[in-house]
């Protein structure tokens, strides 16, 4: 019985987690809280990269999402598709912030997209006398998160931290009410 209320409480938890996902993308200040999820991936560019604009079509975005900033080109994001790219802009100053807004069926909120310095990469002509293939070709970078973590701030932790807390509180209370109940 004691494992029925851990898994029981240990659900909860992960519901409210879970619940609690889509507020990671809408801020407090007041103009940024949306009916629907948005994000710019990834949120640090270089100077004409690609990024790609997300819109959650599971909340209340259902018409085409209209993406508008300083840095690239007007962006439309048709009805049915979540994704679409743009490029930034070559001249977008490294170091700089811009502000990326997404607007559907009259609500609109905006994230930010920082440019890192340098320019995007891209291949020179092959010589013509090729390099030779070692024997042993290097396999590439192994890479971790790096920038996923980006944007959280303790403001969204803390509201997460406090939803688990409670879910798992409310939990134990009415388990130990309900097993006060069978033992009367």
């Amino acid at each position: 019985m004691r494992a029925i209320r851990i898994a029981s409480a240990a659900l909860l938890g992960i519901s409210a987690l879970a619940l609690s996902a889509p507020a990671a993308v809408a801020r407090d200040d007041g103009h940024d809280i949306t009916p629907f999820g948005f994000s710019v991936l990834p949120s640090t560019a270089a100077a004409g990269s690609e990024v790609k604009l997300h819109v959650n079509r599971d909340g209340e975005c259902k018409g085409p999402a209209r993406v508008t900033s300083v840095v690239f080109d007007t962006v439309v994001i048709p009805v049915g598709r979540s994704w679409a790219t743009a490029v930034v802009d070559r001249d977008a100053k490294p170091g700089a912030v811009y502000q990326v807004t997404f607007s559907c069926d009259g609500a609109s909120g905006s994230t930010d997209l920082t440019i890192v310095g340098g320019r995007p990469h891209h291949p020179s002509p092959v010589p013509v006398d090729p390099i030779p293939v070692p024997a042993h070709p290097h396999r590439g970078v192994h890479a971790g998160v790096g920038g996923s973590i980006a944007g959280f701030d303790l403001r969204e932790i803390g509201t997460g931290l406090a939803l688990i807390t409670g879910s798992v509180g409310a939990a134990y209370h009415l388990s130990r009410r309900r097993s006060g109940e069978e033992g009367a």
